[in-house]
Protein backbone atom coordinates (compact mmCIF):
# COMPACT_ATOMS: atom_id res chain seq x y z
CA UNK A 1 0.00 0.00 0.00
CA UNK A 2 1.26 3.22 -1.00
CA UNK A 3 1.73 6.02 1.85
CA UNK A 4 -0.97 9.06 1.15
CA UNK A 5 2.06 11.51 2.70
CA UNK A 6 4.38 10.67 0.50
CA UNK A 7 5.66 10.84 -2.71
CA UNK A 8 8.49 9.04 -4.80
CA UNK A 9 9.77 10.52 -8.35
CA UNK A 10 12.23 8.82 -10.42
CA UNK A 11 13.93 10.28 -13.59
CA UNK A 12 17.03 9.45 -15.54
CA UNK A 13 19.48 12.18 -16.41
CA UNK A 14 22.23 12.04 -19.42
CA UNK A 15 24.74 13.00 -17.01
CA UNK A 16 27.27 11.50 -13.81
CA UNK A 17 25.71 11.54 -10.82
CA UNK A 18 28.66 14.24 -9.81
CA UNK A 19 27.07 16.82 -11.88
CA UNK A 20 23.18 16.37 -10.79
CA UNK A 21 25.26 16.17 -7.37
CA UNK A 22 26.22 19.77 -8.57
CA UNK A 23 22.96 20.81 -9.43
CA UNK A 24 21.29 19.73 -6.09
CA UNK A 25 23.52 21.51 -3.46
CA UNK A 26 25.16 24.40 -5.82
CA UNK A 27 22.60 27.39 -5.13
CA UNK A 28 23.82 29.30 -8.62
CA UNK A 29 22.82 26.37 -10.10
CA UNK A 30 19.63 25.58 -8.26
CA UNK A 31 18.65 29.15 -9.37
CA UNK A 32 17.95 28.32 -12.94
CA UNK A 33 15.82 24.79 -12.19
CA UNK A 34 14.49 25.23 -8.58
CA UNK A 35 10.57 25.21 -8.28
CA UNK A 36 7.29 25.01 -10.62
CA UNK A 37 7.25 26.04 -14.27
CA UNK A 38 5.00 28.93 -12.77
CA UNK A 39 8.04 30.36 -10.63
CA UNK A 40 11.58 31.77 -10.94
CA UNK A 41 14.11 30.84 -8.07
CA UNK A 42 14.75 34.42 -6.86
CA UNK A 43 17.24 33.17 -4.28
CA UNK A 44 19.21 30.04 -3.01
CA UNK A 45 21.68 29.84 -0.27
CA UNK A 46 23.03 26.54 1.99
CA UNK A 47 25.58 25.38 3.70
CA UNK A 48 26.07 22.34 2.44
CA UNK A 49 27.06 20.13 6.23
CA UNK A 50 25.37 18.30 8.55
CA UNK A 51 23.18 20.41 10.32
CA UNK A 52 23.44 22.96 7.86
CA UNK A 53 20.74 25.27 6.54
CA UNK A 54 19.28 26.26 3.20
CA UNK A 55 16.63 28.50 1.89
CA UNK A 56 15.52 29.35 -1.62
CA UNK A 57 12.53 32.10 -2.10
CA UNK A 58 10.52 31.47 -5.12
CA UNK A 59 8.51 33.90 -7.02
CA UNK A 60 5.44 33.04 -8.93
CA UNK A 61 4.49 34.77 -11.90
CA UNK A 62 1.44 36.43 -10.07
CA UNK A 63 4.17 38.22 -7.94
CA UNK A 64 3.41 35.79 -4.97
CA UNK A 65 6.72 34.67 -3.26
CA UNK A 66 6.85 31.74 -1.25
CA UNK A 67 10.37 30.51 0.74
CA UNK A 68 11.25 26.83 1.43
CA UNK A 69 13.96 25.95 4.61
CA UNK A 70 15.83 23.19 5.30
CA UNK A 71 18.47 21.57 7.34
CA UNK A 72 20.34 19.03 5.71
CA UNK A 73 20.79 15.91 7.90
CA UNK A 74 22.81 13.18 5.60
CA UNK A 75 24.97 14.41 2.92
CA UNK A 76 26.93 11.22 1.21
CA UNK A 77 28.55 12.74 -1.82
CA UNK A 78 27.61 12.18 -4.89
CA UNK A 79 24.64 9.96 -4.20
CA UNK A 80 22.68 10.52 -1.55
CA UNK A 81 21.58 13.96 0.19
CA UNK A 82 18.68 14.21 3.11
CA UNK A 83 17.47 16.99 4.13
CA UNK A 84 14.05 18.26 6.61
CA UNK A 85 12.09 20.60 4.32
CA UNK A 86 9.34 23.35 5.48
CA UNK A 87 7.94 26.50 3.96
CA UNK A 88 8.67 29.89 6.40
CA UNK A 89 4.68 30.39 6.10
CA UNK A 90 4.38 27.22 8.29
CA UNK A 91 7.79 26.31 10.53
CA UNK A 92 5.54 23.61 12.20
CA UNK A 93 5.17 21.55 9.22
CA UNK A 94 8.14 19.93 8.69
CA UNK A 95 8.54 16.68 6.00
CA UNK A 96 11.80 15.26 4.90
CA UNK A 97 13.46 14.94 1.07
CA UNK A 98 15.77 12.50 0.13
CA UNK A 99 17.73 12.98 -3.18
CA UNK A 100 19.83 9.30 -4.12
CA UNK A 101 21.39 9.37 -7.14
CA UNK A 102 22.82 5.97 -8.89
CA UNK A 103 25.03 5.90 -11.58
CA UNK A 104 23.20 3.91 -14.57
CA UNK A 105 25.31 3.42 -18.04
CA UNK A 106 23.25 6.39 -19.76
CA UNK A 107 24.55 8.85 -16.71
CA UNK A 108 21.93 9.06 -13.36
CA UNK A 109 19.06 7.40 -11.62
CA UNK A 110 17.55 10.24 -9.50
CA UNK A 111 15.24 8.90 -7.01
CA UNK A 112 13.28 11.46 -5.10
CA UNK A 113 11.26 10.86 -1.80
CA UNK A 114 9.38 13.51 -0.30
CA UNK A 115 7.73 11.97 2.67
CA UNK A 116 6.42 13.05 6.51
CA UNK A 117 3.35 15.19 5.01
CA UNK A 118 0.95 16.27 7.18
CA UNK A 119 -1.57 15.30 5.22
CA UNK A 120 -2.03 13.76 1.46
CA UNK A 121 -3.13 16.92 -0.29
CA UNK A 122 -0.08 18.50 0.49
CA UNK A 123 1.84 15.08 -0.72
CA UNK A 124 -0.33 15.82 -3.79
CA UNK A 125 0.79 19.52 -4.47
CA UNK A 126 4.06 18.84 -3.56
CA UNK A 127 3.59 16.27 -6.25
CA UNK A 128 3.08 18.79 -8.99
CA UNK A 129 5.75 21.18 -8.02
CA UNK A 130 9.01 18.17 -7.66
CA UNK A 131 7.58 17.03 -11.28
CA UNK A 132 7.92 20.30 -12.25
CA UNK A 133 11.00 21.12 -10.77
CA UNK A 134 12.67 18.09 -12.29
CA UNK A 135 11.34 18.60 -15.75
CA UNK A 136 13.44 22.08 -15.30
CA UNK A 137 16.43 20.07 -13.76
CA UNK A 138 16.02 17.46 -16.88
CA UNK A 139 15.87 20.75 -19.38
CA UNK A 140 19.11 21.91 -17.77
CA UNK A 141 21.28 18.98 -17.86
CA UNK A 142 19.51 16.36 -19.67
CA UNK A 143 17.37 13.53 -20.17
CA UNK A 144 18.13 9.98 -20.26
CA UNK A 145 16.21 8.28 -23.44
Amino acid sequence: MTDPTSLTLVRRLKAPPERVWQAWTDPALMLRWFGPHHTQAEAAEGELRLGGGFRVVLREDNGERHEALGRYTEITPPTRLVFAWNWASMPERVSRVTVQLRAVPEGTELTLTHDRFADSATATRHTRGWTESLEKLLALIGAAA
